[in-house]
Order: C-alpha cells, then structure tokens, then sequence
C-alpha cells in the first residue's frame, strides 16, 4: 500500500499503520452465457446520446471477447459480477453521461482534481448497503478508488475499498483531470474524467467511473482504456479492480496507558479480471443476501443463503460472525450462544428475505491483517491544502456548467459557525454579569458601587433648609427651598 493525505479534518487520521503480508485467495466459478439471457434493472439516466466525440464514437479494439462474463464469488456470496465487453450494449446502457445530469448536482472537487494521493469525505444522501452495512458516508481518492471504511488511516489502499481501477493516477499533471461526482439521491456516481498515471504520463489519459445505488449494485464503467491493465505498474502504487471489505477490532496496550492497538482485518476481498476492462467495457456487481438483513431469531436461524447465520439475543443481531460488528460480536459472548441455535420463542418463519436466497458450499474464512495503533495525539493532517487552480475548474464549468465543490466554502461556512458560538458565549457571559453585581449591590446598599450608582441618579425630591425650631437635639423643622439637585442636610439631621 501507499500513504493518503486526507483533505479534511474530520474523523480524524490513524497513524502507524502496519500491513500483514498474507493476503487472502478466493476461487470464482466463471460462466458464460449469450447476451439475450442478462436481464439488469439498471438506472441509465438519459445517457444514451450519440453526441459526435462521445461514448459511441471511440474506436473499438479487434479481437475482444462479445460474450457477457458472469463471476460468482464462492468463498463468500457477498456479490455476483457480470462483466460486460465493449460490443455489448449493455455496457453503453450503464455508463452515466454525467454532462447531460442536472448542473447544480455535478460537483468538481476543486482539491481533489489538483492533487496527487488525496483523499476527501463526500457525504451520501442515501443509505448506501456495502456488505450488508448501510454507509452515509464515503471517502474519495484521487488513485481511482473509493475508501468505505469507518476509520480513516492513510493506508487506504489497503482494504476496504471499492475500486473500479486504483492506480497510480495524479490529476494535478493536466487542466483537462478532473475528479467530479454527482448525487440524484438514488445513485452516487464518482468519475475520474481525462486522468494520467503520474509515473508514466505518455500511456494517455484514463476515464472511467463508479456508480453506487441505493438498492446495492456497484457498477464501474470504462469509456477510455488507452492501455491494457495488466501493463499498469504496480511498483509506485497497488493495481486493483474490485470490492473489499474488513472488520476492526481494538487491543489495550496494558505496557502503555491510554494507548489502544487497532487490528484491521479483512474478511472478504473480490477481484474481477483485470483483462477485462477494456474501452467501453463495464461490470455490474449485485448484492446478494447476508444474516445482517434478517431482524428476528427464526428467520435467521432457518436462512439458507450460504452463511452459518446466528442469533445473538443480547445484540438482538443476525450475523455470520464475520461483519463489521464483529468486536461487539465477541465481547457479547455471541459466539458461545450461537452454538446452541435455539430460539427463546417460536421459530418465526414468515419473514422473508430482502433478496433472493442462493445456496453456497461453506468454505474456510481468511483474513488479511492491517494494523494501526492509536495514542492521545495521533492525529495527522497536511499542514496546507494545495491551491486550487482556477483555470480547470473554470473550463469544466464554461463547458458543462457543473458547480464546484470548494473546500474554501466549506471552510467560511465553519468559521462562521464558530464566531455564532462565540457570540453567543460572550452575551450569555454578559447577561450573568449583571445579574451578579445586581444582586451584590441589593445585598450590599453600602458598598461602592451601590453608592456610585445612587450618587448618580436624578432625584425628584425639593430641596430642604433646616432650621433650628423647637431645640430638640434630634429633630428640626424644615421649609423648601426649591427644586433642585440633591439635598441641603444639617448635621443634626
């Protein structure tokens, strides 16, 4: 793996990332069958158009297979793939023309499109199900892949990730790379538009996307391919195409206090075929059915869809044991209560799946293993965002009229937010002042302040001149003298 800068502060970054050199193997059962027989419930948005330069008019390479490539993943039945070569239709019918989408919609994001090795938290406005898990929030990289796990590191290469083709992809080399993604609240599609390898510039430029919905699918669509995959290196940046998903699991480090060790592992990985992707090729990838779908002891005692699923009361969770719950898993002694399999009540049955149940042989579980380690201080930030460059954004926005996502606006909105809360302190903090000295001066009518206030406040009352009367040493007479400040007081008095 290598290292990712990530743009905003928010979660924060682990550091001291290690990675296991054991990496996972899976067997695929491979069919091919004719292109009449793919039925796909797809969402093409209105992007077949036949625009002169577009989609349809890249040249198509002789020799590739027409034929539709169905994958069945049988270490675990997370996902079916069907990959879809160049002269099948399908695969212009599941490309997303993001420049006919509407443009208020379409984000460029400004640091992402300059940047080498960037990554940013896009925020979905959809219950996005990876793996049986419903994410809202994702983390796009500028190496062609999407970054879904919950806790952020810098080696986000490592799992966890949805790739459509990760690489060593640098935008920042030409004004014609950009990063842009669009939101329909359906389907998240992120593309990486006119893209270049930083280590090896002349082999062109790359486009391709990924397109999340709402239901589960994952599509990926290539529209330019200059060169086969399999030639990419790999020696500057890891290769993949695919799916991979991990569960995190914290150790306390008894020898140092206050510092936890974070173990990542990842339980399942798919690879699709790298010679495979091709111009105007693409993959669908459907969910299939997990034990984190069903909501009650008897359906999930009884599933048959190719997981040991159990039933964890104290949770009150369905689950393989693999997922990313699975420290909760342990630390609630579910594994010991799924052995039994019994219900506490009456096996419910009526529950039905929300996908179509398969039957799958169970096979051995394997883990490749990343390790971070947590202290009081480990977060880790750049130290300066990179400058945006004005002129690329502006082209894309003359062009398309696409709205940029900045990262300065985002910036000013949360200074704002903090002088609003600041301001609001300093008037709280004014308002109990006063009420202080107001009931001090009350209690203490003596005191300097109360007297400063009393000497200064308009009397209403006529002046008075004593005058010695009737000789008792206590009292005098008095007789108004006329209106005026104050009061004329004699020493008897």
């Amino acid at each position: 793996g290598v290292f990712y800068e990530v743009v905003q502060s928010f979660p924060r970054v682990e550091e001291n990332v290690e990675v296991d050199s054991f990496v996972s193997s899976h067997r695929w059962r491979r069919h091919l069958e004719s292109l009449k027989s793919v039925d796909t419930n797809r969402a093409s948005m209105g992007q077949d158009s036949l625009e002169p330069g577009g989609f349809t008019d890249l040249l198509l390479e002789e020799g590739h297979d027409n034929t539709t490539q169905i994958e069945e993943d049988t270490d675990h039945n997370y996902y079916t793939s069907r990959t879809y070569g160049p002269y099948d239709s399908t695969s212009r019918d599941l490309w997303v023309n993001i420049d006919q989408m509407e443009k208020d919609k379409v984000k460029i994001h400004g640091i992402l499109s300059n940047t080498h090795r960037q990554a940013a938290r896009v925020n979905l406005s959809f219950d996005f199900p990876f793996y049986g898990h419903f994410l809202r929030e994702i983390t796009v990289a500028t190496g062609g892949f999407i970054y879904t796990g919950e806790v952020v590191h810098r080696m986000l290469t490592a799992t966890q990730y949805i790739a459509p083709l990760m690489a060593n992809f640098d935008p920042s080399v030409s004004r014609n790379s950009t990063v842009r993604y669009f939101d329909n609240g359906t389907a998240l599609v992120v593309q990486w538009d006119h893209v270049h390898l930083q280590d090896n510039y002349n082999l062109g430029s790359f486009t391709f996307q990924a397109t999340l919905l709402n239901d589960g699918r994952i599509i990926f669509g290539y529209k330019e391919i200059p060169v086969a995959v399999t030639q990419i290196s790999s020696t500057n940046h890891p290769v993949k195409v695919g799916l991979s998903d991990a569960f995190v699991v914290v150790h306390r480090i008894q020898q140092i206090p206050n510092v936890r060790r974070r173990t990542i592992y990842e339980y399942h990985r798919v690879e699709l075929q790298m010679s495979k992707i091709t111009n105007l090729s693409a993959v669908e990838m459907i969910p299939l059915p997990t034990c984190l779908q069903f909501t009650s002891c008897g359906p999930c005692v009884t599933a048959q869809i190719g997981f040991n699923c159990s039933w964890c009361s104290k949770l009150q969770r369905c689950s393989s044991g693999f997922d990313r719950h699975r420290q909760d898993w342990v630390d609630s002694g579910c594994p010991e209560e799924s052995k039994d399999k019994i219900c506490e009540r009456n096996i419910d049955t009526t529950e039905t799946p929300l996908y179509s149940t398969t039957t799958l042989l169970p096979t051995t579980t394997r883990f490749r293993v990343l390790t971070t380690t947590k202290g009081s201080t480990t977060s880790h930030l750049p130290t300066s965002l990179p400058t945006e460059d004005d002129t690329k954004i502006a082209l894309h926005l003359k062009d398309n009229g696409a709205s940029t996502d900045d990262s300065a606006a985002e910036k000013k909105g949360g200074t704002l937010h903090a002088g609003l809360i600041v301001g609001i302190l300093v008037l709280v903090l004014v308002v109990a002042a006063a009420i202080l000295v107001t009931v001090y001066m009350y209690h203490h009518p003596t005191s300097a302040a109360s007297l400063f206030f009393i000497e200064r406040r308009p009397s209403r009352w006529p002046a008075m001149k004593f005058r010695r009367g009737s000789g008792h040493p206590a009292y005098a007479e008095v007789e108004p003298v006329g209106e005026k400040e104050g009061f004329i007081v004699s020493e008897q008095c």
